[in-house]
């Protein structure tokens, strides 16, 4: 008979989402084990990592924008305790976003995000395009102004995930590198999981972590499956020799004929350029036209990127939801929570998503920053209520 490992929560997937809860949950004293075939992977290993609760503010919004803005308050506290709890630096920048403008219809466009900002109660400057020009000197001259966010951050996603790995593995968290086939329901209860090859796992309490992928995990009622889809996004790393000097000092951001386009500069030399976002399925095939255009619109806003030697580029998927929000905590099948459906947010809310996910395993309630985003908003019961 296929072994049977127990413990008091089971985390399925292996992303940063999944990876900080099971750190979280094993902090307050819970034994806690992963599924996923690599931990740390996924869509951790494409994402550029802003930590944007400004810049990244889109009408509809305004509710994920609380739990956005929550986050990345407690941002720098949650990297100096994974940093002291793995021994890893995380890549963590205080350095702040550029937002600018190339056209009359791109400036107006940002014209309306910064009022919609400042009515959202944001902090963000408007500055001429002489302005911008003279924090970074390597944008192109036809810039037509911009919004200087100083509290808009980054982080590294690539060492995050290590971190957090390590971080995991120092707390007791059991590592399982399989996939998780199918949800085990014993008597109407979420139990654990049955692994490919490898067995069965029991836990008391299951959460789906699982991305893009948590849609498709088998066993689980048709009523309770999340409404999560892959969506793709492109980015390519490019490298800045050291003889060049500065040539970005924070992350810049634009919309180029109607497209959205960022260069993160990471401590490194590292320059992260994306990203698309693309409803293609399941594809993750890096296409000459998706590099071709982000070179393009990354070449109008910064000539000179293209002497930078192109190091790499990578196609990923983000979840995403209905309504582009989160879906955490409890489902309508007992013992069962979800932790996904982040989309563009996933490395921003890695914070509050940990806290969250603690709070509620431990204790069963879901703590009132995260009510908004129960996965039961999707569920048929909660749908057919009268407003």
């Amino acid at each position: 008979m296929p072994m049977s490992r127990t413990s008091d929560v089971l985390v399925i997937g292996g992303g940063i989402i999944g990876l900080v809860t099971a750190w979280r949950a094993a902090q307050r004293g819970l034994r806690v084990a992963v599924v996923d075939p690599e931990p740390g992977g996924g869509a951790a290993q494409v994402a550029a990592g802003m930590l944007a609760a400004v810049t990244e503010l889109h009408y509809g919004e305004e509710t994920l924008l609380g739990l956005n803005v929550e986050s990345a308050r407690r941002y720098p506290t949650f990297v100096a305790e994974l940093e002291e709890a793995s021994g890893q630096c995380v890549g963590y920048r205080a350095c702040g976003t550029l937002a600018v403008a190339l056209d009359a219809d791109d400036r107006a466009h940002l014209r309306e995000l910064h009022a919609l900002q400042r009515r959202s109660g944001l902090e963000s400057v408007w500055l001429t395009g002489r302005d911008c020009r003279r924090l970074e000197p390597m944008l192109a001259p036809g810039v037509r102004g911009g919004l200087r966010v100083d509290g808009d951050h980054q982080v590294d996603p690539r060492r995050l995930a290590a971190a957090l790995v390590m971080a995991c593995e120092r707390a007791g968290v059991v590592f399982h590198r399989g996939w998780a086939e199918r949800l085990s329901v014993v008597r109407d209860r979420a139990a654990g999981a049955v692994l490919r090859d490898a067995g069965e796992l029991t836990a008391d309490q299951v959460v789906l972590a699982g991305g893009s992928l948590s849609g498709k995990l088998g066993g689980v009622p048709a009523d309770v499956l999340p409404p999560v889809r892959p969506v793709k996004g492109q980015v390519l790393r490019l490298t800045v020799p050291p003889a060049y000097g500065p040539f970005l000092s924070r992350t810049v951001r634009a919309m180029v004929r109607g497209s959205h386009v960022y260069l993160v500069p990471r401590e490194n030399g590292e320059l992260v350029v994306g990203a698309t976002s693309e409803e293609l399925g399941w594809d993750t095939t890096v296409t000459a036209g998706g590099v071709y255009e982000l070179l393009r619109d990354a070449h109008e806003l910064v000539p000179g990127i293209t002497e930078l030697p192109l190091t790499e580029t990578r196609a990923g998927l983000r979840p995403g939801s209905p309504d582009n929000a989160p879906l955490l905590g409890p489902t309508d099948l007992p013992g069962l929570h979800m932790a996904t459906g982040h989309h563009r947010n996933g490395v921003l809310l890695t914070p509050v998503t940990g806290d969250v996910m603690a709070a509620v395993l431990a204790t069963g309630e879901l703590p009132h920053e995260a009510r908004a985003f129960t996965p039961r908003r999707f569920s048929p019961v909660y749908l057919e209520q009268p407003a």
